[in-house]
């Protein structure tokens, strides 16, 4: 067991400011095994990983952020992935210290894992909370085995049980994933599903419609006749369940998949959804750092073996490092923004793009209920808006 580091956060944490914040992302690339819909950075190795040799390029890259982004206040850690939770504690420990020495670390932020029930053991979980980590987001997926075998995840029902006892009783903040839209899943079978979710007593869920990504093994299936997923109509019909049931059981939607008892969102994926700044380390990771006037894009190799013989080499694995202009900036902030509840900072966006919503788009928005003005400083999607996402911020974009 580690000692509980300068980092520990046992404080209370720090309340959201509504402020985009400054986030540092962490990627660990690597997974048990891959499931079959999914299109993320992460690769399965059969030998042992060097732990130790990738922490010394974690390292070194968060060194070379710092140099990009300046000093800076972290309002949020994300470790995410692959498996984090496939780490050792003594790996995430020496990666949040060499946070707190690169930038001002305060106490009290939101530091989060990703985890999966299958790697779950008290020991190591314990090993997370003394290195600082005051948040775990299971990747549950699914409450019943069928559908679990069907996702490929390694895990049963009373595994994920476990993971969600275990995880509540050892950090002081909990969420969990799941899938809906599966093939052949009813309404009455997903709400049924859901309301089991809830009665764990998390305070924040993240639910997401199951998307066929082309590279998976589920897209050459579907494409092949093999898989058939819910057609839109009952693809929307789930939607407005899931909202229907969260709204009704006090996680109402705080982001088109987001839902979390009030004061419990995730810190971090605001930081994005507000459009604010973020370091992305590791293999594939993506990062948006202001400096001056310019928003720097930075994307990283995503092999995990050449990102660390670039990283080794030229002391970062940055392969895109792009100076976004103000109408790709604005572009970026509706994108973002139109996904949360509370919606568009309008100033920001007339600041960055020099000029307003086009009127009769807006108009012609409005008048089919797809977007509201919230007073005259924000924009937001109204429900019906969220079901047609894509297209309202193609239409206000332009």
């Amino acid at each position: 067991m580690i000692e509980p580091p300068a980092l520990m956060r046992d404080a209370k944490l720090l309340p959201d400011t509504g402020e985009p914040g400054f986030g540092i992302y962490v990627h660990w690339p690597f997974c048990a095994a891959k499931c079959p819909y999914c299109d993320f950075n992460s690769h399965v190795r059969h030998q042992s990983v060097d732990q130790e040799r990738y922490v010394a390029a974690f390292l070194k890259e968060i060194a070379n952020a710092r140099q990009i982004s300046g000093p800076k206040t972290v309002t949020s850690i994300f470790l995410g992935g692959g498996t984090p939770s496939l780490m050792k504690p003594e790996t995430v420990d020496a990666i949040m210290n060499g946070i707190s020495r690169h930038w001002h670390v305060p106490d009290g932020i939101e530091i989060t894992m990703e985890a999966n029930p299958s790697s779950v053991e008290a020991e190591r979980f314990r090993g997370y909370r003394a290195a600082g980590v005051n948040r775990v987001s299971l990747g549950v997926q699914a409450l019943n085995d069928r559908d679990l075998k069907f996702l490929g995840r390694l895990h049963d029902v009373a595994d994920a049980l476990k993971a969600i006892r275990l995880a509540r009783d050892i950090f002081p903040r909990m969420s969990f994933d799941l899938i809906y839209a599966r093939p052949n899943q009813t309404v009455e079978e997903w709400e049924s599903e859901l309301k089991e979710a809830i009665s764990y007593a998390v305070d924040h869920l993240s639910l997401y419609q199951l998307t066929i990504e082309e590279g998976t093994p589920f897209y050459g299936l579907h494409k092949a006749g093999k898989l058939v997923v819910p057609d839109g109509d009952q693809s929307a019909a789930l939607y407005e369940a899931t909202q229907e049931i969260t709204e009704r059981e006090g996680l109402p939607a705080y982001e088109v998949s987001n839902h979390a008892r009030p004061g419990a969102e995730s810190r971090h994926n605001l930081t994005y959804w507000r459009y604010g700044d973020y370091a992305g380390i590791g293999p594939g990771a993506h990062g948006r750092l202001t400096r001056g006037p310019e928003k720097i894009a930075t994307a990283t190799e995503r092999k995990p073996e050449a990102w660390l013989d670039l990283v080794e080499r030229d002391g970062h694995g940055i392969i895109e490092q792009e100076r976004l202009g103000f109408d790709e900036q604005a572009d970026e902030l509706l994108l973002m923004g139109l996904r949360l509840k509370e919606g568009v900072d309008l100033a920001r966006w007339q600041q960055l793009s020099g000029r307003d919503p086009d009127p009769k788009r807006e108009e012609f928005l409005l008048e089919h209920g797809f977007i509201e003005r919230i007073g005259n400083s924000r924009l937001r999607c109204t429900p019906a808006g969220m079901l047609i996402l894509d297209s309202v911020v193609a239409d206000l974009a332009c």
